[in-house]
């Protein structure tokens, strides 16, 4: 499981999983808004990883970022700690 501690954000941590397809799994926010975090959760399950930085990076909702785009930030930061 990998752990993301969220920046401007209401959410404060981001976990989830990433198979050996790349494919995010058991995607969870800590904090924030929860239906729009349940929602967000379950349409990137079982998604490539590349395509969901894709989408959400640059998202803004308040302080310059968003729950979505600090998690294309935890992706950026996932695929750093395994190479």
């Amino acid at each position: 499981m990998f752990r993301y501690k969220t920046s401007g954000t209401c959410s404060q941590l981001i976990e989830f999983d990433v198979d050996e397809d790349n494919k995010l799994h058991s995607l969870s926010f800590t904090g924030g808004c929860r239906g729009n975090l349940q929602g967000v959760a379950k349409l990137c399950e079982s998604r490539d990883i590349d395509e969901i930085a894709f989408v959400l990076k640059g998202t803004l909702c308040r302080n310059g970022t968003s729950c979505p785009d600090q998690l294309a930030k935890a992706i950026e930061a996932y695929k750093k700690s395994i190479n």
